[in-house]
């Protein structure tokens, strides 16, 4: 026994020596960081047409019936009178109701294109909070550092850095070897639509031929990672792929009847039991290979002590997993989320409802599916007088490839722009236009190059949502370098 324990004991100091040694070692990969040239970007004509692009209220509706069509009308008006260049030298076509598509003209027709994604609709303020805004909504107003107002976040502000990256370009006299595509969509906040902007858009470029050689739409942003004594980078999140999205209605039939003389078990209390079983039977989680490239890219740039433990992330899972099971946020990484998120029963509080109903929500990791989940439900739930439906979905994307020529752009502007920058590819937790493209493009990228906090990420179609003015300079110039690199040479 004692040789068994002397032996378990040299294992046990030999792992720790090797630990040690190899997180000495565990440091950042060598990376390009010379410095690029000098971008010309006006700031002030960026934050002046933001502020004005915000006051237009491009309010999207699953009923059509219910926009204000006009706003659109005004905001592709603003486009037109605000960058002249764009509409001499690019072909505009109007696509589906009020979705914009651009075409600038390459001098190679051999190469495939790139297309530059953005969608011009926000979402409405919601009842009652007007009141709760530090500033008017839709005033666009400029103060404090900020740009205020809805669509400063989502997404008026990438937007607006596209369109002043291609003015500058324009006026530059750059031109372009391949064909470059703007592509605003009109009603991307609308979920799941089966006719949306993108996806005639996307229809076309199919229709006539056209295969992207890559495309870039909203999704990461650049968001500073500070732990004193531990941790100090920027994180600049590219979205490789996003979650897909399921709805399902899950009904219980009872015989009703008068609430006086109720049963052991309505047929709410019924539907109790099964959303505790839902809840209970939460999906199985995983460590993907792009959650361990942002693990181990993190903890590369880690102090000392924080490398010991990242440099052994693949032993040290079930120990990670356990946190980040408990962190909604993190555990929303590593496997379907299953959130139960509407309720009915009887129409009257005096009558036993005949039929229980909920609505529960699934955001489905890429590798699942909206069947495998169907499927999950009807394992789980045992009560024979249930009906599970599905109410509408979407599967998850493609995973984009993180070695393609776009990517490496994507990379090598972000590095040389900031040497506190680590690019990271992540899963985009709710949806984007970009996956409307997987029929025509294979190198699908959703990130947005704007720095700033969590706290000013939480106000997306929230409450005071505003852009810090001192992150335009460099998202501008990360856009006109991106088109320049991608489509100012012979590219491959």
């Amino acid at each position: 026994m004692q040789d068994f324990l002397l032996i378990l004991l040299i294992v046990f100091a030999g792992f720790i020596l090797i630990t040690l040694v190899r997180a000495a070692f565990y440091k950042p990969k060598k990376r390009d960081t010379t410095p690029l040239p000098p971008e010309k970007v006006d700031v002030d004509r960026y934050v002046r047409n933001l502020s004005d692009a915000i006051k237009i209220k491009t309010i999207s509706s699953r009923d059509s019936d219910r926009v204000n069509w006009a706003e659109f009308e005004a905001f592709h008006a603003l486009l037109e009178e605000r960058y002249p260049l764009i509409h001499k030298t690019l072909e505009k076509e109007l696509v589906s109701k009020a979705s914009l598509m651009y075409r600038w003209k390459g001098k190679n027709p051999q190469l495939k294109p790139i297309a530059l994604l953005a969608h011009q609709d926000v979402v409405p303020i919601s009842a009652g909070t007007a009141k709760d805004w530090k500033y008017p909504p839709f005033d666009g107003t400029v103060a404090e550092g900020y740009i205020w107002g809805r669509g400063s976040l989502d997404m008026k502000n990438h937007l607006i850095a596209v369109m002043e990256s291609i003015e500058t370009l324009l006026e530059e006299g750059f031109e372009p070897e391949r064909d470059v595509y703007l592509c605003f969509g009109h009603d991307e906040e609308i979920m799941l639509s089966d006719d949306s902007g993108a996806l005639n858009m996307a229809r076309l470029f199919k229709e006539r031929g056209i295969e992207l050689e890559s495309v870039i739409d909203e999704g990461g942003a650049i968001i500073p990672a500070k732990i004193k004594g531990l941790l100090d980078i920027n994180i600049a999140g590219v979205g490789i792929a996003e979650k897909g999205y399921a709805d399902f209605e899950i009904a219980v039939t009872a015989k009703g009847g008068h609430s006086s003389q109720p049963p052991n078990h309505t047929a709410l209390g019924e539907m109790a039991v099964i959303i505790q079983t839902i809840e209970n039977h939460q999906f199985k989680a995983k460590l993907t290979p792009y959650l361990k490239e942002l693990f181990r890219g993190v903890g590369r740039h880690m102090s000392y002590p924080g490398r010991i433990v990242t440099c052994n992330l693949s032993l040290l899972w079930p120990v990670v997993k356990a946190i980040m099971k408990r962190i909604p946020a993190a555990a929303s990484m590593i496997r379907n989320t299953t959130a139960v998120t509407m309720a009915s029963g009887s129409p009257a509080p005096n009558v036993l409802p005949q039929t229980a109903k909920i609505n529960v929500n699934f955001r489905i990791m890429p590798g699942s599916s909206i069947k495998d989940v169907e499927k999950h439900l009807r394992k789980i739930i045992k009560n024979k007088n249930v009906t599970i439906r599905l109410v509408e979905g979407k599967e998850p994307s493609a995973i984009s490839p993180t070695d393609s020529e776009t990517f490496k752009v994507i990379e090598d502007i972000c590095y040389r722009m900031n040497e506190k920058n680590l690019v990271a590819p992540y899963l985009v937790m709710g949806g984007t236009d970009a996956c409307r493209y997987e029929d025509v493009a294979k190198n699908i990228y959703r990130y947005s190059p704007f720095v700033f906090g969590t706290e000013l990420l939480l106000t997306t179609h929230g409450t005071n949502e505003r852009l810090p003015i001192d992150s335009v300079e460099d998202a501008v110039a990360f856009f006109k370098r991106y088109v320049r690199s991608l489509a100012g040479k012979e590219s491959k």
